[in-house]
């Protein structure tokens, strides 16, 4: 989207079309559905009128809503909100799935906005042929003035392949769209220095990089029971969105116009952009599964640090299966996290030529050794 933006650094920038043109507003289940698994209908069309009159002062909207599992399984008489097992969430999910996109285009149809219904799994978005396919299916219905409606394809996903929530899922959508800003709607003001039940805590207004003390203070529960999501979610989702340059904010939905609340009486917690990554190296940054690791040594931990490429002779060992052009972890001899990339070489041949000069690659591989086993232009700091 070429529009030149102002600097997003409070979080009334959020509500201002020079700052933040484009929005993702992300709804929780417990927001969108009460404790019987109905509707809230009331709450849903006050954010419907929020999001109208945000494209009404020149912001594009998406929206990633949960809700269809909790929907469906009260219309299925499922017990657990339809999480009693992996068949019952995809049955659920396949069920509410259509009376939540009913919802939606209700509550957006009497703003005479068009709503439109996109299912992704975790694959379409890891994939990077299908996140480009999301990315444009995404940028012509904006084109076109519709509001996107996107959840996660629970009724095909499996326990590995998926989000597993919706917060990382609404990160990774922002980037696929190209927003200046995420909203997670929630069940709390903001993230806290602690538990936000101790009459002590006090909100974290501003947050400038999101640091193991931050993921320290993080709860992982869900207050609700009806959703999947927790502090640590979210932080994992500010983190998504930090890396591509997005800011992302946490706000308490369970008000009247809770958007308004947040972003005008500055009510929440502004994550800032720690840096604007290109496009392809927010991808890799921002992938949640990894096929394969690679542990290096002290000396190569600290020349990837200062931007150099991760050569054979500095592995040490190999784990996992994975093919050329694969995500692979790069973990330090203290099994720290240090990068993501796109390895040049599938396991094998990394096993085969770990610890090896680039003169002895050759007779190891059988052809002409690649210039790294990870090249820096593929892959991302952590």
């Amino acid at each position: 989207m070429n529009v030149t933006r102002d600097t997003i650094t409070t979080l009334g920038d959020l509500a201002r079309s020079s700052s933040c043109p484009r929005i993702v507003f992300k709804v929780g289940s417990a927001l969108l559905v009460d404790a019987e698994g109905q509707p809230r209908r009331e709450w849903l069309a006050g954010l419907a009128d929020e999001i109208a009159h945000a494209r009404a002062r020149g912001q594009e909207v998406i929206v990633v809503s949960s809700g269809a599992t909790a929907l469906g399984a009260a219309r299925l008489g499922f017990d657990k909100g339809g999480r009693g097992s992996l068949p019952d969430a995809q049955a659920s999910a396949a069920v509410g799935q259509i009376e939540l996109g009913g919802i939606w285009s209700e509550v957006l149809g009497r703003h005479d906005l068009i709503a439109a219904q996109l299912l992704v799994t975790l694959e379409d978005l890891e994939d990077r042929r299908r996140y480009l396919n999301a990315a444009a299916a995404i940028a012509r219905l904006l084109e076109a003035g519709v509001v996107p409606v996107v959840n996660e394809n629970d009724s095909v996903a499996t326990a590995k392949l998926r989000f597993g929530d919706n917060d990382r899922l609404a990160a990774r959508v922002a980037q696929a769209a190209d927003a200046d800003a995420v909203v997670l709607l929630s069940d709390v003001d903001g993230l806290f220095d602690r538990n936000p039940k101790d009459p002590k805590a006090k909100r974290v207004p501003v947050v400038r990089g999101v640091t193991d003390e931050l993921h320290a203070m993080a709860d992982g529960g869900s207050a609700s029971g009806l959703g999947t999501g927790g502090m640590t979610t979210k932080l994992k989702a500010a983190e998504i969105a930090e890396r591509a340059g997005i800011a992302l904010v946490i706000a308490n939905g369970f008000h009247d116009h809770p958007v308004r609340r947040a972003l005008e009486e500055g009510i929440g917690t502004l994550f800032l952009p720690r840096r604007s990554d290109g496009a392809r190296k927010a991808y890799i940054g921002g992938r949640m599964q990894m096929k394969g690791e690679l542990i290096v040594d002290a000396g190569a931990a600290i020349a990837l640090q200062a931007g150099g490429s991760l050569l054979a002779k500095g592995i040490t060992a190999v784990s996992g299966e994975f093919e050329k052009g694969d995500p692979v972890m790069i973990r330090d001899d203290r099994d720290r996290d240090i990068a993501k990339g796109l390895t040049e070489y599938d396991a094998e041949e990394c096993r085969l030529i770990l610890g090896s000069h680039s003169s002895d690659q050759a007779s190891l591989l059988g052809y002409e050794p690649k210039s790294a086993v990870v090249h820096r232009d593929q892959m991302v700091l952590l």
